[in-house]
């Protein structure tokens, strides 16, 4: 049972009884107004009408007016309110929020049972199916009962704190449901979404107003709980359903079906449709009949979620970088219809290549208007022989992204000439040149489509990370003309950022101090910032780990290039051609005249004689001492590599505070752990 929230310190009722009278009237109220928010939003099963719950709240609001010292957070009040938030912070998950693998295909599903089962070890395996709801995952965390912070899935690992938003959302319990045995910390798994007629009733709004409607359910959902200003949020119809739960403590059910039964009964709203299944065919005909149901849903879903409903086998079967090993997404196939193509526009992208897009008739597949699809690329506009005119099947790929799949040939329709991939870019009219089934622009540093693009990734926080430069200011600074290249951005003076809308003396002073950090540059950060084709960070961190310098790097040959480890042909043309591009050059030489310092590092051929030189590591859990990214740049500058699954070939496994599954694979396979302590050691050149 949990404690009163208004437990008054003194034991003697008779000194306040006015006080203890009124905490009681407003516990009362509070505790009724949550009962009749859980039936009309969780359960559809209003006890009374409209009129009566807005008496009670007001009554509510009316006594908490009078005393302000007694509003709890938890209180029905709260939901909405509080100042526009400048940005959201960021929250670092206590467990990661793994992502699922998808399957399309029965046969798939069949052999993810296969596997399970051989690894367990054993005939049948248990399962627990829901509906995979199409929204947006968030972590829910709960102390003694009451809600204190939410936020969205980020990158898994880190999230943006979206609390304030979350409150707003009526299906979402501020406080769980008294008298239940729940445990003290707990974090709960859901996904917000919008129901289907308010997704309709949303958009036709917005477009009453002048305003653009959004194009799907999930782009509302993603786009309101991630509003800065949380009484917006308020205003548009978010709900949330609730399908896992984590906490350090003990006391977990055994099982995944039995851990959902314990949110509903503390009150948190779960998946509407579930099943417990003793085999994998009964997850089968769960698809079938989801998929038979699905056009009827008031909600949007997109497949089920299959998860080996046993706990212990969960954890025996361990997880992946990314995704559990016992649990798969078996998604629906994609909606399909038909309609005409009546243009063929080329859309040009932050690498130069150039996509080419169906303009369509506009269409409606699975209550979203497609008037715009795919086409990939050159050759597959050749391989389907679509042209200007065409009948063509549509669908939605993964339910979100048109794509044209296929001609549909109409007998006695007069078909349009082929389509010719051009010789010049729609954009600048510079020459176009074709690297395998992609088209691309030449004139990387005078388009203005390109440089768009070139200009956020090079500021993105995996390149420069550049505060401040978003893309909103970067279309300014391209259409005013004041950058019309990369170097141009260390010509910007505050006084010509203080002469465009959006600018006052603090922001465009941030902006210039930004960029003016950034010109002492590492070289893994500026080599991605360049945005060279094929050049992530990690090929990224090959190139500077085996050269060492910019300059050896600009005059490599494709030939010498191959020669080292994960270089292929492919990054190797690509890395030659951008550095035997004289106006990219000359760009990499204006900006080191405006300032611009590549920092140089030591050359792996060079670290032979340092601690970790070819030694393998995998990072796990929580370090106190130092962040994991920062052990990462620790053990590459001594010459070790890191990588994210354990296996026979690892030399160490570097443990945190809860380490997860990596560590019970490292025990198993005999890999030697390291504390932080040791691992500190180690890198200083000291034994463990």
């Amino acid at each position: 049972m949990q404690p009163d929230l208004f437990e008054n310190s003194s034991n003697d009722e008779s000194v306040h009884p006015a006080l203890n009278a009124l905490h009681e009237k407003l516990q009362q109220l509070r505790q009724a107004i949550r009962r009749h928010d859980e039936l009309y939003y969780v359960h559809s099963r209003p006890e009374i009408s409209d009129a009566e719950y807005d008496k009670l709240f007001r009554e509510l609001q009316a006594l908490e007016q009078q005393h302000p010292d007694l509003v709890t957070p938890d209180s029905p009040t709260q939901r909405v309110g509080g100042a526009p938030l400048a940005q959201f912070k960021k929250v670092t998950h206590e467990f990661p929020l793994l992502s699922l693998d998808s399957e399309m295909d029965e046969e798939s599903v069949l052999a993810f049972d296969q596997r399970v089962r051989r690894e367990l070890g054993i005939e049948q395996v248990s399962y627990t199916a829901e509906p995979k709801y199409d929204g947006l995952s968030v972590e829910l965390t709960y102390d003694k009962g009451i809600f204190v912070q939410g936020a969205t899935r980020g990158d898994g690992t880190i999230g943006e704190d979206v609390t304030h938003n979350l409150r707003t959302i009526r299906a979402l319990p501020l406080q769980l449901r008294p008298g239940k045995a729940f445990p003290a910390h707990v974090v709960v798994r859901g996904e917000v979404f919008m129901k289907l007629p308010d997704f309709h009733h949303l958009n036709r709004r917005l477009m009453e107003q002048g305003e653009e409607p959004f194009a799907n359910p999930r782009n509302a959902s993603s786009g309101t709980l991630r509003q800065l200003d949380p009484s917006i949020t308020a205003t548009r119809p978010l709900t949330i359903t609730c399908y896992d739960f984590l906490s350090p403590g003990s006391g977990r059910p055994s099982t995944h079906f039995e851990a959902v039964t314990c949110l509903k009964t503390w009150g948190l709203p779960i998946p509407q449709f579930r099943r417990q299944c003793p085999s994998i065919q009964e997850t089968l005909e769960f698809h079938r009949e989801m998929f038979k149901q699905r056009d009827g849903l008031p909600f949007e879903i997109d497949g089920i979620v299959i998860k080996v409903d046993r706990f212990d086998w969960q954890q025996s079967l361990g997880e992946k970088s990314r995704s559990p090993r016992w649990a798969i997404a078996y998604k629906f196939p994609p909606r399909k219809e038909l309609t005409k193509v009546r243009h063929i526009a080329l859309s040009v992208g932050r690498t130069g290549a150039l996509t080419p897009i169906a303009l369509l008739d506009p269409v409606e597949i699975g209550g979203v208007t497609v008037s715009r699809a795919s086409l990939h690329n050159v050759e597959e506009v050749a391989r389907k022989d679509i042209r200007m005119g065409d009948t063509v099947k549509v669908e939605r790929a993964g339910d979100v992204i048109p794509d044209v799949v296929e001609r549909v040939p109409v007998p006695g329709e007069k078909r349009g000439t082929p389509f010719q991939p051009p010789t010049q870019c729609p954009v600048c009219e510079s020459h176009t040149i074709q690297d395998g089934p992609i088209l691309y622009c030449t004139g990387q540093t005078v388009c203005s489509a390109q440089l768009k693009g070139s200009l956020e990734h090079y500021a993105s926080k995996g390149a420069m990370n550049i505060d401040g430069l978003g893309k909103k200011t970067i279309a300014q600074f391209v259409d005013e003309g004041l950058v019309r290249n990369l170097a141009d951005l260390y010509s910007l003076r505050k006084e010509q950022l203080l002469e465009l809308e959006g600018f006052a003396e603090k922001s465009a002073t941030q902006l210039i101090e930004g960029i003016e950090k950034s010109k002492q540059a590492p070289l893994v950060r500026f080599l991605i910032g360049l945005g060279i084709r094929h050049v992530g960070s990690h090929i990224a961190k090959v190139l500077a780990n085996h050269y060492g310098s910019l300059p050896a790097i600009q005059n490599a040959t494709k030939e010498h290039l191959q020669e080292i480890h994960e270089i292929g042909p492919e990054i190797a043309a690509s890395v030659e051609c951008f550095f035997q591009e004289e106006q990219n050059l000359a760009v990499i030489q204006h900006m080191k005249k405006l300032g611009l310092r590549v920092q140089e590092i030591k050359k792996m051929s060079d670290r032979t004689g340092q601690p970790l030189t070819g030694k393998i590591f995998v990072l796990t859990g929580t370090l106190e001492g130092i962040t994991r990214e920062e052990a990462r740049q620790k053990i590459e500058s001594l010459g070790g590599r890191v990588t994210s699954s354990v296996s026979k070939q690892t030399d160490y496994v570097v443990a945190g505070k809860d380490p997860g599954s990596k560590l019970d694979r490292a025990t198993q396979l005999g890999v030697t752990i390291l504390n932080e302590e040791d691992f500190s050691l180690l890198s200083q050149g000291g034994n463990r």
